[in-house]
């Protein structure tokens, strides 16, 4: 038999790249003492606090994100109309622009501009918590919208219409018909779009600071600690967004490739 030195040559490659970005993700496994590592993990309020922050910030951030992105999604998937390729490039931009540059531009939106108006209805965006939401929920959107339209585009338009002729509603198909074939694609993207926003660091600091106990979520107390050299925290908080990581992976794995694979 021929030996395959194509083949050879692909799986080498292939098995240092692995073994690479294995070493580099879980180093800090290594770093830290599983004692200090538990220490910091259950007795650390800062830790806690960063927790508790991003959990509550981005489940509030990609609720908001899906309510938005169903609408949106379904326009860009259902609809033809004039400007719509622009629309959707308009979209897609948060996606590809540095999160500190559309950190930089809510931060002008949010201060100099409407900050004053705001504020007198009691709402602040700059330095509060509050910021933090909305730097997630503008950087996360987009990978809804985008996952959202992905998987209305697949579902078959006929069995709409068939749906339609029996007498029900826009409304009654959308929800007995669309939103039940696209749920897979849906759930992708939401998870997806989590783990963006719970790893959100760019715009969440230009637009909330980074504070400790007040807009330190998980990304910022990294920031924080390395900066102040305490790097036992730093790495245990490292190790919670791995963690955390692995299990979205799981959880797209699980109810499809739609949003992990990222297509227009």
């Amino acid at each position: 038999m021929e030996f395959n030195y194509f083949k050879v040559v692909m799986f080498t490659i292939f098995v240092i790249f692995i073994a690479f970005l294995s070493t580099v993700l879980f180093t800090p496994l290594m770093y830290v003492k599983v004692t200090t590592l538990l220490s910091v993990l259950f007795n650390n309020q800062e830790v806690y606090y960063a927790l508790s922050l991003s959990l509550i910030s981005s489940l509030i951030s990609i609720s908001l994100a899906a309510i938005i992105s169903l609408p949106v999604g379904y326009v860009l998937a259902r609809y033809d109309f004039i400007g719509k390729k622009l629309f959707d490039i308009l979209l897609d931009l948060p996606i590809i622009l540095p999160p500190l540059v559309m950190g930089l531009s809510l931060l002008i939106l949010l201060g100099p501009v409407l900050g004053d108006q705001l504020a007198k209805l009691g709402i602040r965006f700059v330095f509060t918590p509050l910021g933090v939401v909305m730097a997630q929920f503008m950087v996360a959107t987009p990978f809804t919208i985008r996952s959202f339209k992905t998987a209305f585009i697949e579902i078959d338009p006929n069995l709409e219409r068939a749906a339609m002729t029996l007498g029900d509603s826009y409304f009654q198909v959308f929800r007995r018909i669309t939103l039940p074939l696209a749920r897979n694609g849906i759930i992708s993207g939401i998870t997806l779009a989590w783990a963006r926003a719970m790893g959100e660091f760019g715009a969440t600091v230009m637009l909330a600071g980074a504070t400790r106990l007040k807009t330190e979520t998980l990304p910022i107390a990294i920031f924080l600690n390395i900066s102040t050299g305490d790097m036992d925290v730093a790495i245990s908080i490292s190790i919670i967004m791995i963690i955390f990581s692995v299990i979205v992976l799981g959880i797209l794995k699980a109810f499809g490739k739609e949003a992990y694979e990222y297509r227009r």
